[in-house]
């Protein structure tokens, strides 16, 4: 078998990049074995501000921009709804962070996203004593139901392969790969968390960071926004909300701990004071870089192979845009962002 990729994962990276190269009739197969799990239990928003310092995302406006296109083409490609879009409002914990709102809120990057007026609370449900700041043009992304909606056509279409790659089964001759039984002139590994045992790119400076999130049911909550405090409470209709994340830098299992949980609660009951029930509980593990920049290019040595990952906890923001990026560079000899080129460890 020949083709002109091989994707190695298949989370919202390798479904950006497949994605892209269906667009430009480049033939690619995807190994994909489920090893990572940080794209489906993601809590898929996406948003242009950091709503613990109230600063601009990096490229976060020119992300959106490129990334809700690319989620409309596949929402007309599936004949599904995957964006539900949403305000953001963040809770003010003092006067101190209402004045600071307003100073962000004027900024060119910022003010179209940011209102400059202060949203009291009306909700008895919600502890917010000074008010929230409300962030437009906000919403979700449902991971979990694209990318199965994503691997079913690549089914169909003999695509994708679910096994762990080998990579002691990489060959290199004249200028191309050979794996096992398929023949490609790239591969373009896209492993998340799983990128530390690719004996090609385990020595880039990827962090994991695990994230746990619960699924509750709270009828008298009655929210069709995010609120974000010192934990996120997620819309998700039917009185169902995801709250989260935990950042646990040490525990790199995949399993949701009671530890996870009760920090969860803890911070929840700080400034949600309806009965809830919790439904489900899921963990990942976020692929994150020490200078919070994606892991993009090519290999020093062996130039057929490529890596896209590192996209951190914004992933579904990121994801289309440096997939482009990516694509364009090993096809057209575009030049990487030198923020996200991994050339950027090689010269130091």
């Amino acid at each position: 078998m020949e083709v002109d990729y091989i994707i190695v994962g298949f989370g919202l990276a390798g479904m950006a990049f497949a994605d892209i190269l269906a667009d430009n009739n480049k033939t690619f197969l995807v190994y994909e074995d489920a090893s990572q799990t940080s794209s489906n239990v993601a809590g898929g928003v996406y948003n242009p501000v950091v709503l613990k310092r109230f600063t601009p995302v990096w490229q976060g406006k020119q992300q959106i921009e490129d990334a809700l296109p690319f989620y409309k083409k596949l929402e007309n490609k599936f004949s599904a709804i995957y964006d539900h879009t949403f305000d953001t409002y963040r809770v003010f914990k003092s006067i101190e962070e209402q004045n600071n709102w307003f100073v962000a809120s004027e900024k060119p990057l910022l003010n179209s996203f940011m209102d400059d007026k202060i949203v009291k609370n009306s909700n008895t449900g919600i502890i917010a004593d000074y008010g929230f700041g409300r962030l437009k043009n906000t919403g979700r992304i449902d991971t979990k139901l694209v990318l199965q909606d994503y691997k079913k056509l690549l089914e169909q279409q003999k695509s994708i392969r679910y096994e762990t790659f080998d990579y002691d089964e990489l060959n290199f001759k004249e200028e191309k790969v050979h794996y096992k039984d398929v023949l490609a002139k790239k591969v373009v590994f896209c492993e998340g968390y799983g990128l530390h045992k690719n004996p090609f790119f385990q020595h880039l400076p990827m962090n994991e960071a695990k994230g746990e999130l619960l699924t509750i049911y709270a009828p008298e909550l009655d929210v069709d926004f995010l609120i974000k405090a010192s934990v996120f409470v997620l819309p998700l209709g039917n009185h169902q909300y995801k709250v989260g994340a935990t950042f646990n830098w040490k525990d790199k299992s995949l399993k949701a701990t009671e530890e996870g949980k009760k920090e969860l609660l803890e911070k929840l009951d700080s400034f949600i004071k309806v009965p809830y029930k919790v439904l489900a509980q899921s963990a990942g593990i976020r692929p994150t870089v020490k200078d919070r920049r994606p892991l993009v290019g090519i290999h020093k040595e062996y130039k057929e192979l490529a890596v896209l990952n590192g996209l951190g906890t914004r992933g579904v923001m990121i994801a289309p845009k440096v997939a482009k990026e990516l694509y364009e560079y090993l096809e057209m000899a575009t030049p990487l962002d030198p923020e996200c080129d991994i050339q950027r460890f090689y010269k130091k």
